[in-house]
């Protein structure tokens, strides 16, 4: 029997989205809301509802949202409150900076400002964060330059934009169409890969075949071909589901 080593199984993909948010303030609203919104639009959601359970964030959390080609943040009143939901949004921006990252903030009930220059419910939070962090100002300064840039970008504005139910939508309307600009580079590397090992193979059979050669060629340009289908596959969901 041929061997089929060097051709694996089509990777797992990771999440479309990656989505931050404060569970006491609308893990049961907004953001379950959302995440119905996304699905009925086939986007993979990643959310996390065990943080506050440890000192630290999580290596899976971490990993998550650093193979998302998305976050959304959602910036409610208690946001700043959870040293967890920061955490998460340094690395977030980390990754907007590095990767190339898609950030789209949601301020919910919450106005822009406060969040820029940590005013309000902000400033409350933050005083409690210098106090129990005043051996590492420098992680809460972190957090203060994250507040600001991620309140620098575009996004929604859920005390412009009323009516929850519509907002949704556009939410996640909007993510589509970004998201339909993406390319798929953990596919895109697999099938050059594979493309090079067909070749190889190829090229040594020129010079004669051995048994299963046959076999280990056809399978490799299936192979192929089922990646170059679950690459158009991505595309079409994004764009037309």
């Amino acid at each position: 029997m041929a061997s089929t080593s060097s051709f694996p199984f089509i990777p797992e993909e990771s999440d479309d989205v990656f989505i931050s948010f404060r569970g006491e303030d609308t893990r049961h609203t907004f953001t379950a809301h959302l995440l119905a919104a996304l699905g009925r639009l086939k986007i993979r959601t990643y959310v996390d509802y065990k943080l506050g359970r440890g000192d630290e964030i999580s290596p899976t959390l971490l990993r998550a949202i650093e193979e998302s080609k998305a976050s959304v943040v959602v910036l409610s009143q208690n946001y700043a409150t959870s040293k967890w939901c920061l955490e998460e949004l340094v690395k977030i921006m980390e990754c907007r900076r590095t990767k190339g990252q898609i950030v789209v903030p949601v301020f919910y009930h919450v106005d822009p400002s406060d969040v820029r220059n940590q005013t309000g419910t902000y400033a409350e939070a933050f005083a409690k964060h210098e106090q129990r962090f005043k051996e590492n100002m420098q992680k809460v300064q972190s957090w203060r330059t994250s507040l600001r840039e991620v309140a620098n970008l575009s996004g929604w504005d859920c005390l412009v934009n009323r009516i929850e139910s519509e907002l949704v939508e556009k939410i996640a309307e909007d993510i589509l169409r970004k998201l339909s600009s993406v390319q798929d580079p953990e596919i895109d590397r697999e099938i050059e890969r594979a493309q090079q090992l067909a070749l190889l193979k190829a090229q040594k059979m020129s010079h004669g075949c051995e048994p299963g050669d046959l076999e280990e060629l056809a399978a490799a340009y299936n192979y192929i071909a089922q990646l170059s289908s679950k690459k158009l596959e991505n595309l079409l969901l994004r764009r037309f589901s």
